[in-house]
C-alpha cells in the first residue's frame, strides 16, 4: 500500500508518497513519469512521519541550504536504477556530475569496462525521488542542462538556487514538434 500526501514549492506543488515506512516517491506534479511507480489505490496520509521528515528536507533545501540529513527512502526498481540511485546521492549539494562519470562508476562497481552512458540517462531521467535523489544535479558531457523530467527551466533554477554557476552550461533547444515549430 502506498499513502501520498502534497508539499508546496516555490516551483509548484509536489507529491510525496511512501509506504508508511519510507519515502518511494517525490515528484513535480505534472512531470514527465509522475506517480509512476505507485499503484491507483494509494490514500492520502499527510501526517506519516517520513512525510513530516520530507517536508522539513524540502522546506530547508528550498531556504538554499543543505538539510543535512536524508529522510528514510527506498528507491523501488531493478539493481541497477539503485545502484544509479546511490551514485547520484553522493553528488555533493551545489555540485554536479556528468551521465558519462555516472556510468563509469556503474562499470567500476560491477567490474565492466564500460556502462552506457545512455543507460544512465534512462535511470536518471525516471528517478523517482527528485531532489533528494539529485537527479537534476546530472549533466550532460558537453555541459547542457537536458534530461530533467521536470523541466530543463525546473533544473537550471535548483542548480542556481544550490549556487552552481549556470552561467558557462548550456540550455538545449527546444524539440522540433514535427510541425516545424519548437515547444
Amino acid at each position: 500500500m502506498h499513502y501520498l500526501s502534497h508539499y508546496e514549492s516555490p516551483l509548484g506543488a509536489m507529491t510525496m508518497a511512501g509506504d508508511g515506512e519510507y519515502l518511494t516517491g517525490l515528484w513535480f506534479d505534472g512531470q514527465k513519469y509522475d506517480r509512476s511507480t505507485i499503484s491507483d489505490d494509494a490514500a492520502v496520509q499527510p501526517l506519516l512521519p517520513v512525510f513530516t521528515q520530507t517536508a522539513q528536507w524540502l522546506d530547508t533545501y528550498f531556504k538554499g541550504s543543505d538539510p543535512g540529513f536524508t529522510p528514510p527512502i527506498s528507491v523501488e526498481g531493478s539493481d541497477f536504477k539503485k545502484m544509479v540511485s546511490s551514485i547520484m546521492l553522493s553528488i555533493p549539494f551545489g555540485a554536479t556530475s556528468t551521465y558519462a562519470r555516472i556510468a563509469a562508476e556503474v562499470a567500476c562497481r560491477t567490474s565492466r569496462e564500460q556502462m552506457s552512458a545512455q543507460a544512465v540517462g534512462g535511470a536518471v531521467g525516471r528517478n523517482p525521488i527528485v531532489l533528494i535523489v539529485p537527479c537534476h544535479r546530472v549533466l550532460a558531457s558537453d555541459g547542457s542542462l537536458r534530461g530533467y523530467a521536470g523541466g530543463v527551466d525546473r533544473k537550471e533554477w535548483l542548480l542556481k538556487m544550490e549556487g552552481v554557476n549556470v552561467s558557462g552550461l548550456l540550455t538545449p533547444p527546444a524539440a522540433d514538434d514535427g510541425g516545424g515549430r519548437r515547444e
